[in-house]
């Protein structure tokens, strides 16, 4: 059995003004050419399929020609609800996909056997069972009382949560038995090891314990659970997650994997390779997870220094372009620039844009790079207010009262984030309604 293991596409995404749509439709056309040449029975999307909730139609376009392209491959594929999804756009049309081999979960069901799906082999026979969980809203698993504790709601929503894999996994496993049963009756003599072992495939998308995050990724669980521990998932064959768009193994568990975002969604994220997981086993059992790099369609880069180290830096980056006097191969470079030691400066923007003059880039950020005397709510020097959370905010406001003792401290805290969690719970429902 081989499936790929992709997640977070955001479909739809603008990054500060720039339309993603190119980069999108090259890497599914390049997805679809990875599912042929790699002979893939199942992809999974483990959330995150669009960048909001009401994705542009250029967007559901690109999504609804992937599944007509893909079902001539003979690849199943199964679509999960992220974070950034909404279940009822998920759903409308989930009866007409099915038809065309494609299972959509964008929410917790009320029949845990809506979440447990068959995977099947390109010639149709049974190859994995998959506990088909997608983003775990609070308000799907636990109800929120006045006065409890910012700690109480955490640990309740990490049992809630604990409940839900388990009871998933369970009936994933009466699946297994059945289906190993049927095989065995047909085929009499069959022993362990044989073709009819099916793995269990479990999903999520959260964030784990010790997961790195990357600029474009926020917390899920404001105030509440930060990080669900790994040690906490049932005993999977393979942990298919997403949320948090770096490619990265779980706590050195090689079975629980994020498979990242197929494209950078933030200029940190350039820093990295991208890539798309083929996950293999053999007799039951995981076989194998080997990494497809994704190629990259637009080039983003971050340059950092003093106006005089920047002009060297971005004549040895791209200087060469236009003394070859061609003209560039591909789309203009995307940069990120910041500015150090020039603070005095109050036409930067202007002087930093008479560095790339002539140049096959389009500056889309300039920051200055402060010290920490200059500036009190910004420690980060990467940080601006429209990246940080809300409860970053807070907590940066809240650091500059020096006249409030601990206890007054934690107490506001744990008033803000009950209020916080009432009002991400009433626009989640307003959003879905």
């Amino acid at each position: 059995m081989r499936i790929l293991h992709s997640s977070d596409w955001h479909l739809g995404q603008h990054f500060m003004g720039k339309s993603r749509e190119a980069e999108h439709r090259a890497f599914l056309t390049w997805l679809i050419e990875q599912v042929q040449a790699h002979q893939v029975d199942a992809l999974i999307v483990a959330g995150d399929l669009f960048d909001t909730g009401t994705p542009p139609s250029y967007a559901r376009k690109l999504y609804n020609q992937f599944i007509a392209d893909l079902r001539l491959t003979g690849c199943q594929l199964v679509i999960l609800g992220g974070n950034h999804d909404s279940v009822s756009t998920l759903h409308e049309s989930r009866e007409l996909l099915a038809c065309l081999g494609t299972t959509v979960v964008g929410g917790v069901t009320a029949d845990p056997a809506d979440q447990v799906i068959v995977l099947q082999r390109r010639d149709g026979s049974p190859g994995a069972v998959l506990c088909a969980i997608p983003y775990l809203r609070p308000r799907d698993l636990i109800e929120s009382h006045a006065g409890e504790s910012t700690q109480h709601k955490r640990q309740a929503l990490s049992d809630a949560i604990g409940r839900h894999y388990t009871v998933i996994y369970d009936a994933a496993c009466g699946v297994r038995e059945a289906l190993q049963l049927q095989v065995q009756e047909a085929q009499e003599g069959q022993q362990a090891g044989d073709p009819c072992a099916l793995p269990i495939i479990a999903t999520g998308h959260l964030t784990c314990v010790g997961g790195q995050l990357s600029e474009s990724v926020r917390e899920l669980y404001i105030g509440t659970l930060e990080a669900y521990p790994a040690g906490a998932f049932p005993p999977a064959d393979y942990i298919a997650l997403g949320h948090l768009h770096r490619a990265q193994a779980v706590g050195g568990a090689s079975h629980i994997r994020y498979s990242g975002s197929p494209i950078a969604l933030s200029f940190d994220e350039s820093r990295g390779s991208k890539q798309v997981l083929r996950v293999d086993f053999d007799d039951g059992a995981l076989a194998e997870v080997t990494p497809l790099p994704v190629p990259g369609w637009q080039p983003m880069h971050s340059f950092s220094g003093t106006l005089k180290e920047l002009e060297t830096q971005l004549q040895q980056a791209f200087g060469q372009v236009c003394d070859d006097n061609q003209p560039p191969s591909g789309p203009a470079a995307w940069l990120e620039i910041e500015v150090r030691g020039d603070d005095y400066l109050s036409d930067l923007q202007p002087r930093v844009q008479q560095l790339v003059e002539g140049l096959p880039v389009e500056v889309l950020r300039i920051r200055r790079q402060r010290s920490a005397s200059s500036i009190a709510l910004t420690r980060d020097s990467r940080e601006t207010l429209q990246e940080l959370s809300v409860r970053e905010v807070f907590e940066r406001r809240l650091s500059i009262e020096e006249s409030l003792d601990d206890g007054s401290r934690a107490r506001l805290g744990e008033a803000f984030d009950s209020l916080l969690t009432q009002l991400q719970d009433g626009e989640s429902a307003t959003c879905e309604s």
